[in-house]
């Protein structure tokens, strides 16, 4: 692996279903922000726009490492990985277990390597927090050999999950950290976790990011006959399925206008299929705490995030509304302060809102894997 000097800077590339967020860091232990982008493409039809913020940020010095959020390690990764061409090419192989998501990641690591050829990349994997899931949770009710093939319950958001465990365990203490803890990390895509001594325990989405709880353009959950009665009604491929449940449902099906949160609840009260589309937002995302609490035996901490979680407060409120049973005594003026914690003081749940920082996370994580290999190198 290329030698890295420690003047140069770490590039996190964070590239979802819309747009590429890009964050530069010094390479140094802890990484520290030095500028960030959140660009509106994606794929290879983001090489000009991601090329040209990378050389705007000449006067920071030189990128000399690249870390990619990558949304899925199948059952062979669950820890970051330089991408040599092996691991390149089981990316390629992974294709069909994220179609949506793993193309696209996969082309701006070529444009990058393309621009910059040998430059260390490293992969870091959204399913990686859920590797100790247990088996009852992992385990898909379907024939055996399918899940020898990989087909079992992954979980997603990972990035996201460790991020807010550690700030949890900052802000809050070990103790906490250790308990029953609830993490919603709701934005575009959302997913919840269920975790118990920092182990993840169950979460909403499965093997594809699709399934789980409402969300902006998916579906989440549906009966299995659903799908099959909905390709075979209408004579369409398997690819054209799938888009219609990522691409055409979730917030956007049931509203039939817009999939964006802050525009339906701005729409609600005199749009049937506005309000229709929060109610069914909320409902599914406090079914998912209810049945997480379950598996848990009880919730000590509710953890808001992502962009929906972070920003909309009505929402907020109408989960921790409708969670009372469990304990959540709300606080609404700190939630319209969006305050770091929303429930008061008598409540037996807390309930924080804790933004996000998956960058940093690939940032620590690319540091560390790409420092390894230069120790690894010079004891040779």
């Amino acid at each position: 692996m290329t030698k890295v000097a420690v003047n140069q800077l770490l590039l996190a590339i964070n590239a979802g279903s819309s747009s590429v967020k890009c964050a530069l860091f010094t390479y140094a232990p802890p990484p520290t922000l030095l500028a960030r982008a959140i660009l509106g493409c994606t794929g290879a039809t983001c090489a000009p726009a991601l090329l040209a913020w990378i050389d705007a940020q000449a006067a920071h010095g030189v990128v000399a490492a690249v870390g990619h959020r990558i949304v899925h390690g199948g059952p062979i990764y669950t820890q970051p990985q330089p991408i040599t061409p092996r691991v390149r090419d089981d990316l390629a192989r992974l294709v069909s277990f994220a179609p949506n998501h793993l193309p696209d990641e996969i082309a701006i690591i070529d444009v990058l390597e393309a621009h910059e050829p040998g430059i260390p990349q490293v992969a870091c994997f959204d399913t990686a927090f859920h590797e100790r899931m247990p088996e009852v949770a992992r385990r898909l009710p379907i024939p055996a050999a399918y899940d020898r093939r990989g087909v079992r319950r992954y979980g997603f958001h990972g990035l996201s999950y460790t991020y807010l465990m550690e700030e949890l365990s900052r802000v809050a203490g070990a103790d906490a950290a250790r308990g029953r803890i609830v993490l919603a990390h709701l934005g575009n895509g959302s997913s919840l976790a269920a975790v118990r001594d920092g182990i993840s325990l169950d979460t909403t989405m499965a093997f594809t990011p699709i399934g789980g709880v409402v969300m902006s353009t998916r579906s989440g959950d549906l009966d299995p006959g659903v799908v099959t009665y909905i390709g075979r009604s209408d004579g369409l491929s398997s690819e054209r399925v799938e888009d219609i449940l990522s691409k055409e449902s979730g917030l956007l099906g049931l509203s039939g206008s817009t999939s964006d949160m802050q525009q339906l609840l701005a729409r609600q009260l005199d749009d049937a299929s506005a309000q229709l589309a929060v109610r069914s937002y909320v409902y599914s995302v406090v079914k998912a705490i209810g049945s997480f609490a379950a598996v848990l035996g009880g919730l000590d901490t509710l953890v808001f995030s992502g962009g929906i979680g972070e920003h909309a407060g009505e929402i907020r409120a109408r989960v921790c509304d409708a969670l009372a049973f469990l304990g959540v005594a709300f606080d609404s003026a700190s939630n319209d302060a969006h305050g770091a914690i929303i429930s008061r003081d008598d409540s037996r749940v807390v309930v924080r809102v804790i933004p996000t920082n998956e960058e940093l996370m690939i940032a620590r994580a690319t540091y560390r894997v790409v420092a390894a290999g230069e120790r690894h190198a010079g004891d040779r």
